[in-house]
């Protein structure tokens, strides 16, 4: 922390004793503040501005450092014109002769420089530097003897350049403001000095500048030649247009003190029309307690005013009740009624305003608990793996007729094109057009969804219905090392349909299709939510495929969005402390009895004891007579409060068996 310079000895005061401690020897002994501030306060950028935001945060005095003028001890003076008064509307000069510049800049001072993140230069330099962290002010230090006439504010000239102080030359033209003497420039305006006018250890005059910049003006500046110093910080932001004065008889008094001379009279050059107006902004009563959300007294806001320096002056009362205030020339973000509330609100305290849940009154869609949405079912069908696909609702007529050839869709009166000439009776016309185009550039494994109106036609006229659909092509998954590749199944498409019930947690169930237009006979069904139809999956017929130019083995769901939607009431329960018991049964039953039917049975009988059942093999063949077929089950018995024993698991498991026998003349493989 004692700075960057590590090449030699640190010398240290001659007053110093040995064998004191070196933090106490430098006046180590104190605290770092490090404040983060917004773009909009520019004027919390000095010591100055950082005390009125304490006095006004705690209703305490500002003890600003004394800045009487100083008179001057000699008739040295350089004139000072303004030709760019947009972006220069005031500008002070004065010139200091017979400086010392032998002189050290006192400990204490070259102390605060550094521990506000400047590193001490020149004693002229640090005393320019000390004046902008104490008031805010930036100022610039030249050596006399290297002007030539007077100070000329103004544009740059198309074939001039000047090097600044860093070293790195620009070339300026009439866009750029400058500072120039009679014959060159001598400084970015508001920006960085030259460096041949720049003050030295052989300087004796000191010429000093004191000016309002106006914050577009140095902004562009600064941008367009990708300089940034800590005068253009503060002018980008806004610098007191007031403080110029004040900070040039400050800088004297300090430079008079470190390296002495003999100042003289301050020249001013200013274009009062150009300076910045003081803001004056009315704020409301009733908008103030709107925006603030409860009451804040009145005594409290004009006290809060007169702290901030903002001169209030009231009118009416109640809530008509008004505020109006002028902005100081520091401020310049106050424009308008809601920045008022803001100031009003830091003071006051934001933890002091009571938490209150918005009042404001939102149109929102209701979305019951005992329903899922269709976004839920959207994303439920991404996760698993297919893309979401958007189709017209308008079709080709032999699209129709081809996936519902006993439908009759609605005709379209003035159909933009032929492909486009009846309304959609299903949702799978669509998804066949898109799966077809990805196919034909070279897709291989093809699953896509899309959920969207379908329009029936009855003696009503068109009933618009929410569909669900889904196509499912090629292989079952991405090619991999790790397994076999193989195509998408019944069962693939079956489990998807299923994963989509699962959501809404209704039970549903599985019927043969065999006299589906479009699905295959032997690979169709028709879902059931609730013992009530709700759609059809299945593999599309081999004739309707090749008439769709479509391959073998093309797997497609159909279902009313309206059954998938009803959530059934959830049904909360402990889990069971006992163990559970499980028993394998292999059954024969007749090959057209499907597994629902033996589940259903079994479910029936068993009731609460049956915690899973799970059918594990299906066999037909030698050792199961013809016509007939071998269902393995498994099930899992469990008590939610007692173990269960063998003799009572054999007892269940009779009346079960017993059970399908009668019901389904199933019988156990021996």
């Amino acid at each position: 922390g004692l700075g960057d310079d590590d090449g030699g000895l640190l010398e240290l005061a001659a007053d110093v004793l040995a064998g004191a401690d070196l933090q106490a020897a430098l006046g180590l002994e104190d605290e770092t503040i490090t404040l983060d501030l917004t773009p909009n306060r520019g004027d919390c950028l000095s010591l100055r501005g950082l005390a009125r935001e304490a006095a006004a945060l705690n209703d305490l005095a500002v003890t600003a450092p004394p800045c009487p003028p100083v008179p001057a001890t000699t008739d040295a003076a350089l004139p000072v014109a303004i030709e760019h008064a947009t972006g220069c509307p005031r500008y002070l000069g004065r010139v200091v002769a017979g400086v010392d510049m032998r002189r050290q800049t006192p400990f204490w001072l070259r102390e605060r420089l550094r521990r506000c993140g400047l590193r001490p230069i020149d004693p002229v330099v640090d005393v320019t530097n000390y004046v902008m962290l104490e008031l805010g002010q930036p100022m610039h230090a030249f050596d006399l003897g290297t002007l030539r006439g007077g100070i000329v504010v103004r544009g740059g000239r198309d074939d001039e350049t000047l090097t600044l102080l860093d070293g790195a030359t620009v070339q300026v033209d009439e866009e750029a403001m400058v500072i120039a003497d009679h014959e060159r420039p001598v400084a970015l305006a508001g920006v960085m000095g030259g460096r041949k006018t720049g003050v030295t250890a052989t300087t004796r005059d000191v010429f000093l500048e004191s000016a309002f910049f106006t914050p577009a003006v140095v902004a562009a500046t600064a941008r367009r030649f990708g300089l940034h110093s800590d005068a253009a910080h503060r002018y980008e932001r806004g610098v007191d247009w007031a403080l110029p004065a004040i900070a040039m008889e400050r800088a004297t008094v300090l430079l008079l003190e470190v390296v002495g001379g003999s100042p003289g009279p301050v020249v001013a050059a200013e274009h009062a029309a150009h300076l910045p107006k003081a803001n004056s902004v009315t704020l409301r009563r009733a908008r103030l307690d709107g925006l603030v959300g409860e009451a804040i007294p009145t005594e409290e806001v004009t006290r809060i005013f007169k702290r901030l320096e903002l001169a209030p002056k009231t009118a009416g009362s109640g809530a008509g009740m008004t505020w109006t205030v002028t902005a100081p020339s520091h401020r310049f973000d106050i424009a308008r009624e809601e920045d008022l509330v803001e100031e009003v609100l830091r003071i006051h305290g934001y933890n002091a305003v009571a938490s209150r849940a918005p009042t404001a009154r939102l149109s929102l869609s209701a979305l019951p608990a005992s329903t899922v949405s269709s976004e839920r079912i959207e994303d439920l069908l991404a996760d698993l793996g297919y893309a979401q696909a958007v189709t017209y609702s308008f079709i080709d007529p032999a699209l129709a007729a081809v996936l519902d050839p006993n439908g009759a869709p609605a005709k379209v009166r003035n159909p933009v094109s032929s492909a486009h000439a009846v309304m959609r009776t299903n949702i799978l016309p669509g998804l066949v057009t898109a799966a077809r185009t990805n196919l034909a550039r070279q897709a291989e494994r093809v699953r896509l969804f899309e959920i969207g109106q379908c329009f029936a036609t009855s003696t009503d006229g068109i009933e618009p219905t929410n569909r669900c659909g889904g196509i499912l092509i090629g292989p079952r998954e991405q090619p991999n090392w790790a397994q076999a590749a193989a195509d998408v199944d019944f069962f693939d498409v079956k489990g998807d349909v299923e994963r989509l019930c699962a959501l809404s947690g209704a039970e549903v169930q599985f019927a043969r299709a065999s006299e589906d237009p479009i699905l295959h006979p032997g690979q169709a069904a028709v879902v059931k939510v609730a013992g009530a139809p709700a759609g059809r999956l299945g593999r599309l017929r081999p004739q309707v495929a090749a008439a769709l130019d479509l391959p073998r083995g093309v797997f497609v769901f159909d279902l009313d969005v309206a059954a998938l939607s009803g959530r059934r009431p959830r049904r909360h329960q402990a889990l069971s402390r006992q163990p559970a018991v499980r028993r394998d049964l292999a059954l024969v039953v007749d090959e057209q009895t499907p597994a629902g039917r033996i589940e259903a049975v079994v479910r029936r009988v068993l009731g609460e004891l049956l915690a899973e059942l799970r059918v594990f093999d299906v066999y037909a063949g030698p050792g199961v007579a013809a016509g007939s077929k071998s269902v393995a089950i498994g099930l899992t018995l469990q008590h939610p409060t007692r173990t269960l024993e063998e003799a009572a698991v054999r007892r269940q498991v009779d009346r079960a068996v017993a059970a399908l026998a009668d019901e389904l003349g199933a019988r156990l493989r021996t």
